[in-house]
């Protein structure tokens, strides 16, 4: 079987400028998660903010499961999150015909529940607008001035949108895990859908870093497709005129990678050429997403850093704070200042 390796994607801004640790504790890398509606206050699933350290997404819906005497799939969440960090997400449990437990006996030493109101449907996958995240790089080394030029960049330019390396497993090994799927491992209903992810997500980063090495990124390609900023809605443009240049210029839209699967292309010419000499190098991983019957979807190649702020806190100490549109990666912003 092939053995895919996870390479080192093209950064934008030069590559890093300095070295430093991050997550040298759980405080150091703080998230908190944004839904992108107001609970209702009524209905049978309770909605539960919780601040969680040193615990997996995954960990924390088992132990609600079992606290609310619940099946497992009646908790669900709107994204993981890291489990080496501090960090705030939404969690839903469906109670119908019951009262709320008492959330506060939930509470442990790594886990804290913040707020609980009801609401009339579950919480489904991706529905945020978006993570706040401040970061802590401890014992930074590096050129101070050409990473503030860097960070002053970022923040004008926004950055790559590539999937984190966290998505990937340890070493990259689930896209391997993927391929061997294809092949006829068998596997649980878990990892499977991990390793789908995994598989999808290694062929756009390779479509985005084709894009990066072009330097066209963020600049328009004959047959492109874009997505608006903070949204899933696209259209496809077959010439780029004066004002999808003045709307990918304002950070409005963004052009878009295939994340591939069953389902139309939905770019034409110079752009589907370049998403399809990826696929056709991969056909093991393209085919078995195929076969797996996921649904192809398009998701944004640049994404807007916003309100990002930094400050050295000492000579060895870096701290910055921004927000990322849900799906997209911090690790993706520090990349392309530090090497940790």
């Amino acid at each position: 079987m092939q053995n895919i390796e996870i390479p080192i994607w093209p950064y934008v801004y030069g590559g890093p400028s300095g070295t430093g640790k991050i997550r040298s504790i759980p405080e150091d890398f703080i998230v908190k998660e944004s839904l992108s509606f107001e609970p209702s206050g009524a209905g049978e699933h309770a909605f539960l903010q919780i601040q969680k350290k040193g615990e997996n997404t995954e960990y924390v819906a088992r132990q609600l499961s079992r606290f609310a005497n619940v099946r497992q799939r009646d908790v669900s969440y709107a994204g993981l999150k890291d489990r080496y960090a501090l960090t705030t997400q939404w969690f839903s449990v469906w109670l119908p015909g019951k009262a709320d437990p008492d959330w506060t006996q939930f509470d442990s030493d790594s886990m804290t529940v913040l707020h609980a109101v009801r609401h009339a449907r579950k919480l489904k996958r991706g529905v945020l607008s978006g993570n706040s995240f401040k970061l802590v790089i401890r014992d930074w080394q590096g050129d101070r001035a050409k990473t503030i030029r860097q960070l002053e960049l970022i923040k004008a330019n926004g950055i790559a949108n590539y999937f984190g390396s966290q998505r990937f497993g340890n070493e990259g090994q689930n896209v391997n895990k993927a391929l061997a799927m294809f092949e006829g491992a068998k596997v649980g209903r878990e990892q499977r859908s991990m390793y789908l992810s995994a598989a999808r997500s290694y062929l756009f980063n390779l479509i985005l870093a084709d894009r990066v090495a072009q330097n066209n990124w963020n600049q328009p390609v004959i047959g492109d497709s874009y997505q608006f900023d903070l949204s899933h809605s696209c259209f496809q443009s077959d010439q780029p005129d004066a004002e999808i240049i003045r709307r990918l210029a304002d950070k409005e839209i963004h052009p878009t990678g295939v994340l591939w699967g069953v389902g139309n292309a939905d770019v034409s010419a110079d752009a589907l050429a370049i998403e399809q000499a990826v696929i056709q190098a991969h056909q093991a991983l393209a085919q078995g997403l195929i076969a797996s019957a996921v649904d192809r979807d398009r998701r944004a190649l640049r994404v807007n850093v916003q309100d990002l702020c930094w400050q050295f806190i000492d000579d060895t100490t870096l701290e910055l704070e921004f927000t990322l549109a849900a799906g997209s990666y911090a690790t993706s912003v520090l990349r392309e200042i530090i090497a940790c």
